[in-house]
């Protein structure tokens, strides 16, 4: 992000113009440069947005605002958010697909359920294709607004679309593809909305959808039980729908997992058993050997497996955990190790290290 950024500033000092799309992704590298978006980034991206109209004359489009608007929310800077909307609204520029499904988060941010819900009919009845992103967005709003169970409920309707369909269920693979399946869909129903006789077209593919959940479906959920319930048996039931879905376990699930021991391990009467905690370190085991896709020892997950056997088993066994972790993590960053050592540093204090690995 940031050799774009200057690559961007070498551009403006040669006097080379810079298309709108090579804007919007500078404005987008500004405003989420880090995972939590804060002041200094919303200020960054508008700084920039001024400099792209107001010194290089080019005008924003949907696209531009679309961005402008998702750090704005992200941020947590509503006021600013709403700012950007009459700003677009008042230069006549339509409202297109990841523009509604901002708005379905930006009401799941702000707790409002009912938001959530007007937001998605809108969506709905301005021609957008209805797919897993969408209903994961609608889930993911609805457990934010403190709507669990109308979460649980949509949860509940995919897999019934989805058995439905037997068959037509293809796993998004990975970001890029749904970010392109999107592309894809919002220009057909922009076509439709040019040319209303193209509407059965429209149908024809929205019913060809595949709504079935996918591993950020399931991701949604974990994390809701990792961090608010404590209901290892949901979660322990969400992992078993995995495999009828035939979604492999991947490593951010074994971190939310693993975190979820490191959380509520530990104390009498707990369902995070070490036993269980056991068994889910040697199903990441055998993940490792089968070398599954995304599944690796990176920092995250080393962090929060040696957290885990630490509150659940004593130091004793955790330090054991970790003399197996460095005979397996063969090929690391050094600036990695010391990160997660200086992480681990009241687990492992008084560990003698070496550079071994």
């Amino acid at each position: 992000m940031l050799r774009y950024l200057r690559l961007v500033d070498d551009m403006k000092e040669a006097s080379i113009a810079l298309s709108v799309s090579e804007w919007n992704t500078a404005i987008a590298y500004a405003g989420r440069c880090f995972v939590r978006v804060d002041a200094l980034q919303v200020e960054s991206a508008l700084r920039i947005w001024k400099e792209m109209e107001q010194e290089a004359g080019v005008r924003s489009g949907q696209v531009t605002f679309n961005i402008l608007f998702d750090i704005a929310i992200k941020a947590g800077k509503y006021v600013l958010a709403e700012m950007i909307l009459e700003e677009m609204n008042g230069r006549m520029l339509r409202y297109n697909r990841f523009s509604y499904v901002s708005f379905i988060y930006y009401h799941g941010l702000k707790g409002d359920g009912a938001g959530v819900r007007r937001a998605y009919r809108e969506l709905v009845e301005a021609g957008q294709i209805v797919d897993t992103v969408v209903m994961n967005c609608v889930i993911a709003s609805l457990i934010r607004a403190g709507e669990l169970p109308a979460a649980e409920q949509v949860y509940e309707r995919m897999k019934r679309l989805f058995h439905a369909k037997t068959g037509e269920y293809v796993p998004h693979k990975d970001w890029q593809y749904s970010r392109d399946l999107g592309r894809i869909l919002d220009r057909v129903s922009r076509s439709v909305h040019r040319h209303p006789e193209r509407v059965q077209r429209l149908q024809r593919l929205q019913r060809k959808q595949c709504l079935a959940p996918d591993l950020r479906t399931f991701s949604i959920f974990i994390d809701y039980h990792v961090h608010v319930t404590g209901e290892l048996h949901r979660i322990t039931i969400l992992l078993a729908e995995m495999q009828d879905f035939q979604i492999p376990i991947q490593g951010r699930i074994f971190i939310k997992i693993f975190r979820g021991f490191a959380h509520h391990g530990g104390v009498k009467y707990t369902s995070w058993t070490t036993q269980k905690l056991e068994a889910v370190w040697n199903s990441l085991l055998t993940a490792l050997d089968a070398q599954a896709k995304d599944t690796q020892l990176l920092k995250w997950i080393v962090v929060w497996v040696m957290r885990a056997f630490a509150r659940c088993c004593g130091r004793a066994r955790a330090l054991q955990i970790w003399e197996e972790i460095r005979d397996r993590w063969k090929v690391v960053n050094k600036y990695e190790r010391g990160a997660v050592e200086y992480l681990l540093r009241d687990v492992l204090d008084g560990f003698k290290t070496d550079d071994r690995y």
